[in-house]
């Protein structure tokens, strides 16, 4: 059974196999999580983002797919860095995008071996997605998830960066709570 849970911190301090990246198209570092992400992970990261760049994507990364690099500098393993949508509308196309940037990170993570898996509110910065409309998309997305891949993952943890945030996640965690894989 994978554990999926919330809580309120710094994502770059997460002792997981894979922290997933809010990223832009670019890959090559921003504001918000993206930033302190990159940040936090050095050089590294930096020259294995500008090699995917060159090499795989010179065109940047779609939003709502996903790709994966060293963690350089983090405690983690691996960064999987998603494109989220930005904003719009409520339960317009973003919302597929955002469950896509959801469900691609998690299978780029399986390929990779990793168990344990940290994500961000992603679309929910400068990007504004209101994390109220985003937490039941992320959450859902991850539980069928789990259900369809029995023992891909240990443990799935969404790290949120403030009070309002982690309580939508927390919220959508409960109100899933009854028919989910939660540990």
């Amino acid at each position: 059974m994978t554990l999926i849970e919330a809580e309120r911190g710094d994502i770059t301090e997460q002792k997981v196999d894979v922290i997933v990246n809010a990223a832009n198209s670019t890959l090559l570092g921003g504001g918000g999580v993206d930033g302190a992400i990159h940040s936090a992970a050095g050089l590294d990261l930096w020259e294995a983002v500008n090699l995917l760049r060159r090499d795989v994507l010179p065109d940047g990364l779609p939003v709502g797919d996903a790709v994966a690099t060293t963690a350089g500098n983090l405690p983690a393993r691996w960064v999987v860095h998603t494109v989220g949508p930005r904003y719009r509308e409520p339960h317009g196309p973003e919302e597929m995008l955002l469950a896509s940037c959801h469900r691609r990170s998690l299978e780029v993570a399986h390929e990779l071996g990793a168990r344990s898996v940290a994500f961000p509110a992603i679309s929910c910065g400068i990007f504004g997605y209101p994390p109220d409309e985003a937490a039941p998309v992320a959450v859902r997305v991850v539980r069928d998830y789990a259900r369809e891949h029995p023992g891909h993952f240990d443990m799935v943890r969404f790290v949120l960066f403030s009070e309002d945030v982690d309580a939508a996640f927390r919220g959508a965690l409960a109100d899933l709570a009854g028919d989910a894989p939660f540990g």
